[in-house]
């Protein structure tokens, strides 16, 4: 028993030795390629195995030539162990080397594609799945981005037309008021009233606009009906209905609680409400629905339109959007619908637009009011 206690001293004193030595050197090449801390850890390995060995050895004082033979079996065994580890660190340093090209021209705004070759070791495999994922996030907001700018420059493009027009028709009715060639005045008067009531609504769609995309919409939630909410819109949007020879309809609104900003929950309902009118030909109907749904409110308004084409129903709400028909009132800036999703956002809820037979339906969902 003393015997292999002493051994087993002898072994872990030369292993312990050169585990020293390699830990010294590992951390010298620390900056190296895989290849080469690979061939340190198998050369580590074995000489704390070849040091173990001939402690041992010479403790127990074999012979020359049994040393000898036992020091050839260790070193052929560490020489294999090298090479293999060497091998190895080359296909490990080349499937890094091919990912990180694939990296590069993902970071150079293209996209990513994983290396081809034969299977990787996990960590690679792992790290590829999440440069994929990465470069799929990235190019979903380059496109968001893309689509954010067009809106930007269509924005700019319809504001500088609605500004023109009304500017160009206010100065010439001043002139001519001025110049004292207007045949009815007071017909001047009530046109330059309109006018800049149209441009004051204008401004403060902007202004509303720009307070949503800053994050400065502040909000005073409270907890009122969505009954009391369509009930309020539906009569501030009567006027313009019988107009129009719109109907309105608002027979299915459950009288459900949440917690929202009541004017700014108003302003969306009447955005669509105006919106929903202007476009519903003369004796069609815009209904009005409201109700729970898994713990949250789904609030449509439902018009006669006839649809928005398929492929413009992701664009409905960006901001300037108008399409081939405006969704907003004649004469907007396309900002009406960028507001309305702007606010029910703000609510922590969605906006959505989808086709239905004859029309369309926008869908606001918004968290129920808790208890």
């Amino acid at each position: 028993m003393r015997d292999l206690l002493l051994i087993a001293l002898f072994a872990l004193g030369g292993a312990v030795c050169a585990g020293l030595v390699g830990a010294l050197v590992l951390r010298l090449v620390r900056h190296r390629s895989v290849a080469v801390s690979l061939a340190v850890v198998a050369a580590v390995t074995v000489t704390a195995m070849l040091a173990g060995t001939l402690a041992v050895a010479e403790a127990m004082f074999l012979s020359a030539h049994d040393l000898w033979v036992v020091t050839v079996v260790a070193a052929m065994a560490g020489l294999v162990s090298l090479g293999t580890a060497l091998v190895l660190g080359r296909w490990v340093v080349a499937r890094s080397r091919a990912l990180a090209l694939a990296a590069r021209d993902f970071g150079e705004g293209g996209g990513f594609s994983a290396p081809d070759g034969a299977a990787t070791t996990a960590e690679l495999a792992a790290l590829t799945r999440e440069l994929a994922a990465t470069s799929a996030r990235l190019d979903a907001s380059r496109s968001r981005e893309r689509a954010l700018e067009a809106s930007r420059r269509e924005l700019v493009a319809w504001i500088s037309h609605d500004l023109r027009t009304p500017l160009a028709g206010l100065r010439a009715m001043a002139e001519a008021l001025e110049d004292g060639v207007a045949a009815d005045p007071a017909r001047y008067h009530r046109q330059i009233r309109t006018e800049v009531e149209r441009l004051t609504a204008m401004v403060a769609d902007l202004f509303e606009l720009s307070r949503i995309h800053a994050g400065a919409l502040a909000l005073s939630p409270a907890r009122v009906s969505v009954y009391d909410l369509v009930g309020d819109a539906l009569s501030g949007a009567d006027p313009l209905a019988r107009e129009h020879g719109v109907r309105l309809v608002g027979e299915e609104v459950e009288a459900v609680p949440v917690e929202v900003d009541g004017r700014e929950m108003t302003r969306v309902l009447a955005n669509l409400l105006v919106n929903a009118i202007r476009h519903t030909p003369a004796d069609g109907t815009v209904a009005v629905a409201a109700a729970r749904r898994a713990g949250t409110v789904v609030l449509s308004v439902t018009d006669g339109c006839g649809g928005i084409p398929q492929e413009d129903l992701p664009r409905v709400f960006d901001t300037g959007w108008r399409g081939s028909e405006a969704r907003t009132p004649p004469a907007g800036a396309g900002l009406g619908l960028a507001i309305v999703r702007g606010i029910v956002e703000a609510h922590a809820g969605r906006a959505e637009v989808r086709n239905v037979p004859g029309g369309c339906r926008f869908e606001l969902t918004l968290p129920a009011a808790s208890g």
